[in-house]
């Protein structure tokens, strides 16, 4: 499969919000940032059918430090009318938010600033005048000018980003932890179904898989250090 070259892109933000889906009532981040929240991340900035992003690793620039905040949410969401009623007319039910809402508490990561390195693939959706070297500088030039799609974030659309290229070598923490079970993706498809990879922080670098179910089975077995 064709890929493009590796990119190096830096973002920071003075909040970020990685939720874990274990613990999404009341939000808790993950540690690190996720790779599915860096594809997202790369993603307002270019996306296309043609192309695939592939994350390689984050590298942690900042000390992990936490904060708590309470925030109002909504309980549910609004639910669109039936068809019948949208072809029809008719009654609809009303959605009042501000009668619908509850605090809840978030535990987010403040101050980060993390490098992000990774390439993209073309798909089977690429047309016959869609090429890596037409992506590539579409990339890079919406880069550098600061042009998205929407505006990057750091997990929660709240958190915005400050996304540029990594022009210099930033030297990332000293930290070797275990993460755990991190989300890596969803499969979106049929059942959009989630993957989950052993994630470990390794002189504040943390890899990311190609096949992150391997990662979980050498973990179970006992085969990862």
């Amino acid at each position: 499969m064709d890929s493009s070259p590796t990119f190096t892109v830096r973002a920071r933000g003075p909040l970020a919000i990685f939720t874990r889906p274990e613990l999404k009532v009341e939000r808790v981040s993950y540690p690190v940032m996720t790779p599915s929240a860096a594809r997202g991340l790369l993603e307002a900035i270019l996306w296309k059918p043609a192309i695939r992003w592939r994350i390689e690793r984050i590298k942690v620039l900042n000390e992990i430090k936490f904060t708590a905040f309470r925030r109002n949410e909504i309980n549910n969401k609004a639910v669109a009318p039936k068809a019948s009623v949208i072809k029809e007319g008719g009654a609809m039910t009303p959605y009042y938010a501000d009668e619908d809402r509850a605090q809840r508490n978030t535990v987010a990561l403040k101050d980060v600033d993390y490098v992000i390195e990774a390439h993209f693939e073309m798909t089977a959706n690429a047309g016959p005048e869609e090429n890596l070297k037409k992506f590539t500088e579409m990339f890079l030039r919406r880069l550098e000018k600061g042009q998205h799609f929407h505006h990057p974030y750091l997990g929660c659309r709240e958190c915005a980003a400050d996304v540029t290229i990594a022009e210099h070598a930033a030297t990332p923490i000293e930290s070797n932890e275990d993460l755990g079970i991190m989300l890596w993706d969803i499969d979106f498809g049929k059942n959009n179904r989630p993957r989950f990879f052993h994630a470990r922080l390794r002189d504040g670098v943390l890899e990311v898989p190609m096949n992150p179910d391997a990662t979980l089975q050498s973990s179970l077995t006992g085969g990862a250090s």
